[in-house]
């Protein structure tokens, strides 16, 4: 059963951590996403591989059965913003991290501000200066619904060369 107060972990990692090619691309995708370190990384390949494994299971299934799982599992992830609204079982087999990563709050951010680096974003978004509608939200891997992204807007009490674009 477990501690209630423990919760399980929400990455796995890769089952061989030392292959020059797999550290080689995973330390090119952290440095272009900003990612704090590589657990951040192994989250977002979980939640993909989360994704294609309920599309695999629902492929498995008969046509009359998986209608009404097939439609819900493409509505969430079109509102996500991960598959577009024609998609199908294939192109959620066909999901990347990048996908994922690029609907981090961390990454719109950098590109809707025009900041430097994603580090930078990072910061800007750690620091709580940016909010989606009424709300802040200071935590750089919430993943942006895309009803949400047009109300992402940054403070214009921000020094420097961000309260110039965001005004």
């Amino acid at each position: 059963m477990g501690d209630p107060r423990k919760s399980k972990k929400s990455f796995h990692r890769p089952r061989r951590i030392w292959t020059t090619d797999q550290l080689n691309s995973e330390l090119y995708t952290v440095g272009s996403f900003g990612l704090r370190n590589k657990r951040e990384l192994w989250k977002a390949q979980t939640e993909i591989a989360r994704f294609r494994n309920q599309a695999r299971a629902l492929l498995s299934l008969a046509t009359e059965v998986r209608s009404e799982k097939e439609t819900r599992l493409l509505r969430a992830l079109n509102r996500m913003g991960l598959v577009s609204e024609s998609a199908s079982l294939d192109d959620i087999l066909n999901l990347r991290i990048e996908n994922l990563l690029e609907r981090r709050l961390q990454t719109i951010v950098m590109k809707k501000s025009g900041t430097k680096s994603p580090h930078q974003a990072r910061q800007v978004v750690v620091h709580g200066h940016v909010s989606i509608g009424d709300r802040i939200v200071n935590l750089p891997g919430y993943l942006v619904k895309t009803e949400e992204e047009p109300q992402i807007t940054l403070h214009t009490n921000l020094p420097g060369p961000l309260n110039q674009s965001a005004t």
